[in-house]
């Protein structure tokens, strides 16, 4: 039983305040739509909309600020005193019926009406067709509310007809089941199956929009297997269909579509960010265009159930695949009209994904190399997408190898121990001080940098300058044995900051 009383004290002041406004000259105003089916289950709604018995041209003149730019009766107001986000920018829209959707995108006409059911017959699932007023009331003439209870999509009306109407409505069926982990009626989840054709008549950006929505929400695996399973992601991301079936060896236990699915869902776990998400589903989409068998030459001499195991066994190689699905990825992006600084940057993170290799092995520079290649802001994205293909294989999130990365990498982003760190340098000393290059130069800065690193308020051109002088009176002998030892003191020091970050991370 639902306490009416709690929904209202989920209402904030400035929405209360909009509808109070309207109920004073006499209109009747609801809250509608998604804020509360979001009220009702018990998430902050991202959006406030109010329906009313007004017109537009009644509505503009009881508040301060507002917008009006839009065939669809739909009235904008600001909310200029407020720095919380959705309650800036609060949309009014009068009761209406809509005509024929002759575009599956918009109506062709819309008609004012005096009847909140009008209003609510027009709208896409039933648990976004409920009404609620500051009296109490809920208007709930499609069963929304047993809908919500049930967790379950359904379409208000005749499905096939609200699709034709607006084909977007198939995506928004599969963002809604996975945003709020609820499942598509059994005949929803048919008529999407019957029109899936029709999202060729929407624009790549409405898509983009929803698709993204899905990818972000916390099942996003689940949102692409049903785009899949619903006919749609053939029209929208054909590209990602090439890896069912397609068969991986060494350490891959799944095909490219499995594969890729519980990489990006690991993503979501980790609540990381769209460009990684993005990343970890695209990472491997090369693969199927990049495969090779493996023939085993020494397979005839074999004898018959020896040959059946090697056929059970097949090899594959991926030559490149980073590479070609680098630039799938980035055309995929480009299609869909994300962004170019987002499109860069998933095909840079596809492209450098596959930077493992033996750590016994790999050098420093080469992880500086890396780092050069993606960026030091993007680095631990990288990493991110590394341990999405790392889980994707039913592997540990850290094991040894990418902790070793982990403290590799933190140590080529330190600042080491150095004379750079100095508030003076070699130039400052022949130009300003007039001192001579020479190798009298680097033992001075060795033994300034020892007294800077056990008292760092030394670290100034004030006294770093003085001090310079002082020791440039002494003898070569003297002056050289105070800055080797002063080196020698550094390096051990650096010895210590490196095997603090490996003992951070667990390696040796």
């Amino acid at each position: 039983m639902l306490d009416h009383k709690n929904l209202i004290k989920k209402i904030p002041k400035e929405i209360l305040k909009i509808i109070k406004t309207l109920e004073k000259k006499g209109f009747k105003a609801y809250l509608v739509g998604g804020c509360v089916r979001d009220i009702i289950i018990g998430n902050d709604p991202k959006d406030w909309d109010i329906t009313t018995n007004a017109t537009p041209e009644e509505i503009i003149p009881l508040y301060k600020k507002t917008v009006y730019e839009n065939d669809f009766g739909t009235v904008m107001v600001i909310n200029e005193d407020v720095t919380h986000e959705t309650l800036k920018k609060i949309e009014i829209t009068p009761y209406r019926l809509e005509g024929k959707y002759t575009d599956h995108r918009r109506p062709d006409q819309v008609v004012f009406s005096n009847n909140l059911e009008d209003d609510l017959k027009r709208r896409d699932f039933s648990i976004n067709a409920i009404a609620f007023n500051l009296k109490g009331h809920l208007t709930d003439i499609f069963n929304g509310l047993k809908d919500i209870e049930k967790k379950i999509i359904r379409t208000v009306g005749d499905p096939d007809y609200r699709f034709k109407e607006d084909a977007l409505r198939m995506l928004r069926a599969i963002r809604f089941a996975v945003q709020l982990n609820f499942t598509v009626s059994h005949e929803t989840t048919e008529s999407i199956f019957r029109n899936a054709f029709l999202i060729k008549e929407i624009s790549n950006e409405r898509i983009r929009d929803e698709l993204q929505k899905i990818v972000m929400s916390p099942y996003p695996a689940v949102g692409i297997t049903m785009l899949h399973k619903f006919g749609l992601l053939k029209y929208i991301i054909p590209e990602l269909e090439e890896g069912i079936g397609c068969e991986q060896s060494g350490e891959h236990i799944y095909d490219v579509w499995n594969h890729s699915l519980h990489a990006v869902q690991h993503s979501a776990d980790k609540n990381w960010p769209l460009e990684v998400r993005f990343s970890a589903l695209f990472h491997d989409i090369g693969k199927p265009r990049t495969r090779r068998f493996i023939k085993n030459d020494n397979s005839i001499k074999k004898n018959q159930n020896e040959l059946q195991k090697s056929f059970s066994r097949k090899k594959y190689t991926f030559y490149g695949h980073e590479v070609v699905g680098a630039r799938m990825a980035k055309k995929i992006m480009e299609r869909l009209k994300f962004s170019k600084k987002e499109s860069e940057l998933v095909e840079k993170l596809i492209y450098s994904h596959m930077f493992f290799s033996d750590t016994e092995k790999i050098t420093i520079s080469a992880v500086r190399r890396i780092i050069t290649k993606v960026g030091k802001e993007n680095i631990w994205l990288l990493m991110n997408v590394r341990e999405c293909d790392r889980v994707g294989m039913k592997k540990k999130e850290t094991p040894y190898r990418l902790r070793k990365y982990f403290a590799m990498i933190e140590e080529a982003l330190r600042d080491p121990v150095s004379v750079s760190q100095l508030k003076i340098d070699g130039n400052y000393m022949i130009k300003d001080m007039g001192m001579k290059p020479s190798k009298r130069m680097g033992w001075i800065l060795n033994s300034l940098l020892e007294e800077v690193l056990d008292d760092p308020k030394k670290n100034t051109t004030l006294y770093l300058s003085r001090r310079a002088k002082e020791l440039d009176l002494l003898s070569d002998i003297s002056l050289q044995k105070i800055g080797e030892k002063a080196k020698e003191k550094k390096e051990e020091l650096e010895k210590e900051e490196i095997e603090k970050l490996h003992k951070k991370h667990n390696v040796s």
